[in-house]
């Protein structure tokens, strides 16, 4: 019985990294990936940008913070006291 090999895409990975494939994708993609060299890397890659990206700096900086107050203060808006 002859079986066809599916070919995944970068958008597949990606997919598969941030858990929003199916239980029977992520045993396709996970067998796909013990033989596919290429799949393995981009599999590495994704993950490396992943603990990159959750690793970024999530607060403005201060630099923004006063200009957001700044801009504010410049509508004199009455205030709800």
């Amino acid at each position: 019985m002859l079986r066809m090999t599916k070919t995944f895409t970068q958008d597949d990975v990606i997919r598969y990294v941030y858990r929003e494939t199916s239980e029977k994708e992520n045993r396709e993609i996970e067998k796909a990936m013990l033989c596919d060299a290429r799949l393995q890397e981009m599999h590495r890659e994704f993950m490396a940008i992943k603990s990159d990206l959750n690793k970024a700096v999530k607060t403005p900086s201060d630099t923004t913070i006063n200009n957001i107050l700044n801009y504010s203060k410049s509508l004199n808006l009455p205030s709800n006291q």
